[in-house]
């Protein structure tokens, strides 16, 4: 079944190039476009996609905020940002508004086409030269008593553990390495932290980790043996 991809950016030649890379992967269809965040909501809601590629900066609604009005009417939907390197302010409020994860757009075409793939499978886009940077800047701030830091302290102490590497951009594989798991059982615990905290994907629970407290910079609650 092939992944269903909206592009939404207001130069109309971007759109096209985007169009062109993903168009030539057989398990990928682009079945919508729009010149703004106003107009990807009811894109979105007309032709029902997995993943939403959404530049950041456009007239009008730019990509936070429509990254926020898709999310809101479709949870199920997986937004990516387009975004360039000095846009650290941009980036943090898509994180707020629950965007999946981040892509350069000077980014060659074989990662856009990885990024679409990941993301519609349920991962987060956790790359150390952008989010896990921005992520971070959540830490600065003094931690929040949020609904989320409550549900925190409700996770056993093995899904704490791996929330914590989680937080270090691990791969469920790393993951497993690290805590001596099998990795089935490392993907099981990461489900479980997800439905605790109410999160679409691995970006989100970081951004709660940091958010609250939970994890800091620096830190690493089991370093290697």
């Amino acid at each position: 079944m092939s992944i269903r991809v909206v592009l939404v950016d207001d130069q109309a030649m971007v759109r096209v190039g985007l169009r062109m890379i993903l168009t030539a992967q057989r398990d990928i269809d682009v079945v919508g476009e729009a010149e703004d965040g106003a107009s990807a909501v009811e894109v979105v809601q007309r032709t029902r996609p997995d993943v939403v590629l959404m530049d950041i900066r456009m007239p009008d609604v730019d990509g936070i905020e429509g990254t926020r009005r898709v999310l809101a009417a479709h949870r199920e939907v997986k937004v990516v940002i387009l975004t360039t390197f000095d846009e650290d302010g941009y980036i943090e409020g898509a994180l707020r508004a629950g965007a999946s994860g981040f892509l350069l757009k000077v980014s060659p075409p074989e990662q856009l086409v990885e990024a679409v793939r990941t993301v519609a499978s349920g991962g987060g886009l956790l790359d150390p030269s952008i989010t896990l940077r921005v992520i971070e800047s959540f830490a600065a701030a003094t931690p929040t008593r949020t609904h989320r830091a409550e549900i925190l302290s409700t996770l056993t102490e093995r899904e704490r553990d791996v929330l914590s590497l989680m937080a270090r951009g691990m791969s469920n594989a790393e993951i497993a390495g690290r805590l001596y798991l099998g990795e089935a059982t490392v993907k099981t615990h990461v489900s479980n932290v997800l439905a605790k905290l109410g999160v679409r994907d691995r970006v989100q629970a970081v951004v709660a980790a940091y958010e609250t407290g939970h994890v800091r910079p620096g830190e690493d609650p089991h370093p290697p043996r």
